[in-house]
């Protein structure tokens, strides 16, 4: 047998058995979850992932398509009662697939700490006044990339980007960039939300809250929920 046909199934072997070994063991802590709303648990977690953190914001967004599922991280730009919220181009990969399927799915990775949240919700748009004043937050050069981006659609070189760039600065020079009509922000209305904490030997601490009817809840509503300890 030629010997690269040897060698190359014992180092995919060495490379597995390198990471079975790569492993950080967690704090030996033990967690109750308080008696309060799932709001008021997320607020206090987020609160302290934001003392703990460089960017506790950070979420992964995970939806569907008849191609099959698709995730990546953005940003949180909201939270309150009504659900999660973040903002994108509703005409890139993210948001066709929201129109088509509004389920999704959340995960805040908070590795630092040991800890995450899965939610899983029904997302939909917000009003045009939310995306309005947010939009009006975000640096001049953020509002001129959202406006000059065809967000997940091919482009032949970075140049042809940047051309389009410097073409709407010279075009708005002396006014303020108006929001794109097909950029905006999504609210992920949660019906399931799991907070988890890490533990030694991997006997995590995992507490899931279900909307009772199975269906997105008001948050600050704890008698529209239930919840239950899950085993790790």
């Amino acid at each position: 047998m030629d010997d690269k046909m040897q060698a190359t199934p014992r180092a995919a072997r060495d490379a597995m058995s390198a990471l079975a070994r790569q492993r950080v063991e967690y704090d030996d802590v033990d967690l109750e979850l308080p008696a309060d709303t799932p709001h008021g648990i997320f607020t206090r977690w987020y609160e302290e992932a934001g003392e703990a953190l460089g960017e506790p914001n950070a979420m992964v967004v995970a939806t569907d398509d008849d191609a099959g599922p698709a995730a990546r991280i953005v940003l949180l730009k909201g939270f309150d009662a009504r659900g999660f919220v973040f903002y994108t181009n509703y005409l890139s990969a993210k948001g066709r697939q929201i129109a088509a399927h509004p389920l999704v799915a959340l995960v805040f990775p908070w590795h630092d700490m040991q800890r995450q949240v899965r939610v899983r919700g029904v997302a939909t748009q917000v009003s045009g006044r939310e995306s309005d004043d947010y939009f009006a937050l975000r640096p001049r050069g953020s509002q001129i990339g959202a406006a000059a981006s065809e967000q997940s659609q091919p482009i032949r070189g970075r140049g042809e980007f940047d051309a389009r760039v410097q073409d709407l600065e010279a075009r708005w020079a002396d006014q303020e960039v108006p929001r794109p009509p097909h950029w905006g922000g999504y609210r992920v209305q949660p019906y399931e939300i799991e907070f988890w904490q890490g533990r030694l030997n991997r006997m995590h601490d995992r507490f899931l809250l279900t909307s009772r009817d199975g269906r997105p809840a008001p948050l600050d509503d704890a008698s529209a929920w239930s919840a239950v300890r899950l085993q790790p």
